[in-house]
């Protein structure tokens, strides 16, 4: 692979991977969660071996894919704009092809390519090693799509190109799919059941990364806590495995220690945790590792028990707090995030006030918020009558985003007047002079760029803050470097 860099249309520098001898152009879009996105890395690795270069630039593309997310109807609009602004360009230059990958692909396959045909195909999470196939099959003149969900594909065996990449910070997918079928959520529908990827071959992407400068991995899936590993095969069937396999399983917190102890001077985070799946062993690992990020992303929903149960979330509000307990007692200085959903139907104002009150006792750091939406196939959306009204959601929503950021507030104005190790990651998006990168807690700060580059690990003492942004100055290199 030849490296090249250009600019993405935010001015920020990129590493790009183009193979020698490749003549077709790859324009490649992701949306939704960081798995779309290491997903789109696979893709562009299985199409590089097939003649293609990836692209930033729209125009100029043979062919233009979406990897897609059906979370939330928010991200559906946003997609089908992005298909309509594809379509436009392809009126211009008639040989582009067009094609929509992941959850969204797999949900409305027959709707794009029957019904309103405005794409040639349509790929679901677990078949983009069909692509070449699938790409004939268009050239040929056919519609093709690929939707099959698989019982064991990792992609494993696969190194990904990187993507919009800085050549420091890097995705690395341990899991894929999920088990929990909570009643608002289609990634099980989507995405398959739970299964786990060879440990080996996780460490060898690491390696390879490392040996390529990057300085920070996140391990990645739905639910990195019930990574699960003991010869191949679904976590739904680890009860039938031999003896020997269930005494040489790795878990997730065997994981991180191999991957702490490996490459010490390499920083490791992983998303995303549920309160029911992450064990106290993992946040002991966590507090032995000082390369192990002092951050847990760990969705709640809601703060109301009779919700979490038709959320079907598997967690009371006592378990999830006795959870927070036991993280800030084993790793005091862990920083905690949430996902929140406000107005899933039933919803009560005790149910809500429920929700504030839960927000109260934790104070995240930061948050991701949404109001309800119905999804298609889901539980939820099967059985439940979308009942809360738009205003009222609209409010809730808005009274936990103005609690978030009160909390925000709090938990950055702790850090003044402390010194964090930072990795440098990019330019400030506000000045050329300073620069942007994360401490251990996942806070962006920011700092004058002075004589230090992309990559290094500084200390930085923190002089103010805003919600979301911590502010000082570098005071010199940390051990990480």
């Amino acid at each position: 692979m030849e490296k090249i860099i250009e600019e993405n249309k935010q001015g920020e520098s990129l590493v790009l991977e183009h193979k020698t001898g490749n003549t077709k152009k790859l324009f490649i879009e992701s949306y939704g969660c960081a798995m779309n996105f290491s997903d789109s890395e696979v893709v562009a690795s299985i199409l590089s071996e097939n003649g293609f270069n990836t692209t930033q630039i729209l125009e100029e593309a043979d062919l233009v894919l979406v990897n897609t997310c059906s979370i939330r109807d928010k991200a559906e609009q946003t997609i089908r704009k992005r298909l309509e602004k594809y379509n436009a360009v392809k009126r211009i230059n008639p040989k582009m092809k067009v094609g929509v990958l992941g959850c969204m692909a797999e949900r409305l396959k027959s709707q794009f390519l029957e019904e309103e045909k405005i794409v040639d195909l349509v790929v679901g999470p677990d078949a983009y090693k069909d692509l070449p196939n699938l790409l004939a099959e268009v050239e040929s003149g056919n519609d093709a799509i690929n939707v099959i969900l698989s019982k064991d594909e990792t992609y494993g065996d696969i190194s990904p190109v990187r993507l919009n990449s800085n050549g420091i910070t890097a995705l690395v997918s341990i899991t894929r799919g999920c088990d929990n079928m909570c009643t608002f959520c289609v990634v099980p529908f989507t995405r398959g059941r739970e299964r786990s990827r060879e440990p080996q071959s996780i460490m060898t992407e690491i390696t390879n990364l490392w040996n390529q400068g990057y300085k920070e991995i996140t391990l990645l899936g739905q639910n990195v806590d019930s990574y699960l590993w003991y010869g191949g095969g679904l976590k739904k069937d680890f009860e039938k495995a031999s003896d020997m396999q269930k005494a040489t399983a790795v878990n997730f917190d065997t994981l991180l220690e191999m991957v702490a102890t490996t490459f010490p001077k390499m920083r490791v985070r992983f998303s995303t945790s549920n309160p029911q799946d992450m064990h106290e062993s993992v946040l002991h690992v966590i507090a032995k590792y000082p390369n192990i990020c002092k951050h847990i992303h760990l969705p709640v929903q809601s703060g109301s028990d009779r919700i979490l149960k038709e959320m079907n979330r598997l967690h009371t509000r006592a378990e999830y707090f006795d959870l927070i307990t036991k993280i800030r007692t084993i790793i005091p200085e862990c920083s905690i995030s949430q996902d929140m959903i406000a107005g899933f139907p039933t919803e009560t104002e005790q149910d809500h006030q429920d929700t504030l009150s839960l927000m109260e006792f934790v104070k995240y750091n930061f948050g991701y918020m949404y109001s309800y939406s119905e999804r298609p196939g889901t539980l939820a959306g099967r059985k439940m009558e979308d009942d809360v009204p738009e205003e009222t959601k609209a409010r809730r929503l808005q009274e936990i985003v103005d609690l978030q950021q009160k909390h925000s507030w709090f938990r950055s104005e702790e850090f003044i007047g402390k010194t964090v190790e930072v990795l440098i990651e990019k330019t400030s998006k506000k000045s050329a002079a300073q620069f942007s990168g994360r401490n251990s807690q996942s806070i962006t700060v920011v700092f004058p760029r002075e004589n230090y580059k992309i990559g290094d690990f500084v200390n930085v003492k923190i002089n103010t803050c805003t919600s979301g942004t911590l502010i000082g100055e570098v005071v010199g290199y940390s051990e990480m470097n």
